[in-house]
């Protein structure tokens, strides 16, 4: 496994890294989970990815319940949670990037995962209701607290990125070391504008979906399967098109030839981006996580890229067509 700092900072996390949406706490079974988790630590995984509103808080207790075991050192690992969607209809004051909802979110994150801090704290979503100013502050009050040592930004614009990076410049407060945007062969936006301002400042990448769900493994190839992931889930199946299904059979043919997989091949595509700290998987089973490190170690040739690029072709340019609708309540992503 090799490891990558985050952006300028001086935290460096696992090339491949593992997540816990829409899985742990949820339709993973708990001791599949460990076993996952298990399986990334013994493979050289040294970051966690987690967020509060991941199975209503049962990831975050499930990763608790794994740390019991003596046999992890909770100081060699990178946590981090995510706070924004709501937790508790009867609060208005349950969501978002205000400060009550940021104090209430973080001492639930820490008595969940039975932890005294987290190393990165994202803000799941830009909160256009909440002074920005006012997130800042609080963000940098739980950093001098001890309680997250960096935070970090999900799924905001690059004028987002600038106006945060800007107002901390001013208050003199601590600034945003990463974004964890979604990105992989099929959705490449950030590469317009978002990557360029974010290496400004400073800030890395750890992205999600790197495999669109599974998409880009191959495992849709033939069809969607019955009780699949796919089969639950309709933003997934707006993408499991003719057209994407043909590419990633083509994209086949060249893991193929490099003796990889698909997906060890659509890993290491995005890790060929030196703005990138990691790629977060999602993980079943144990298999799942050990076939994916072997990323870390693939290097892609100029050749092969271009070959990549000519059967993706899709290189994002302006006007900018793809729109995510990152809100959809299927995701909480």
């Amino acid at each position: 496994m090799k490891y990558r700092k985050v952006g300028k900072s001086g935290l460096k996390i696992s090339e491949i890294s593992i997540g816990s949406w829409l899985t742990y706490g949820g339709t993973v079974e708990d001791e599949m989970a460990k076993k996952c988790m298990a399986t990334a630590l013994e493979n050289g995984i040294n970051f966690i990815d987690s967020a509060e509103i991941y199975a209503r808080g049962g990831a975050e207790k499930v990763i608790a319940d794994f740390l019991k075991d003596e046999t992890y050192n909770r100081k060699d690992l990178v946590i981090s949670s995510k706070l924004f969607w709501s937790m508790n209809d009867k609060d208005v004051n349950r969501w978002g990037l205000g400060r009550k909802n940021m104090i209430n979110a973080i001492e639930g994150t820490l008595e969940r995962l039975n932890t005294d801090y987290i190393d990165i704290y994202f803000m799941h979503r830009y909160d256009y209701m909440t002074p920005l100013r006012e997130t800042v502050e609080i963000l940098d009050e739980l950093i001098r607290d001890g309680k997250v040592r960096y935070w970090g930004t999900s799924v905001w614009t690059a004028a987002q990125l600038e106006r945060a990076n800007a107002i901390a410049k001013d208050i003199r407060a601590h600034k945003p070391v990463v974004e964890q945007p979604l990105y992989n062969m099929f959705v490449r936006y950030i590469e317009l504008e978002i990557m360029s301002v974010a290496k400004t400042h400073g800030m890395g990448f750890t992205v999600w979906s790197p495999l669109a769900q599974g998409l880009l493994t191959g495992k849709y190839n033939a069809g969607i399967p019955e009780g699949s992931r796919a089969d639950k889930s309709e933003f997934l199946k707006r993408n499991i098109t003719e057209e994407n299904i043909a590419k990633v059979k083509k994209l086949g043919e060249i893991a193929t030839s490099l003796e990889i997989t698909v997906g060890q091949l659509a890993l290491a595509w995005i890790l060929r981006r030196p703005e990138i700290s990691c790629a977060i998987i999602g993980a079943t089973k144990p298999e799942h996580v050990e076939e994916n490190v072997k990323a870390s170690d693939v290097v892609l040739s100029k050749d092969i890229l271009e070959q990549i690029d000519g059967i993706l072709d899709n290189e994002p340019e302006w006007p900018l067509t793809y729109k995510p609708n990152f809100y959809h309540k299927d995701k909480m992503r």
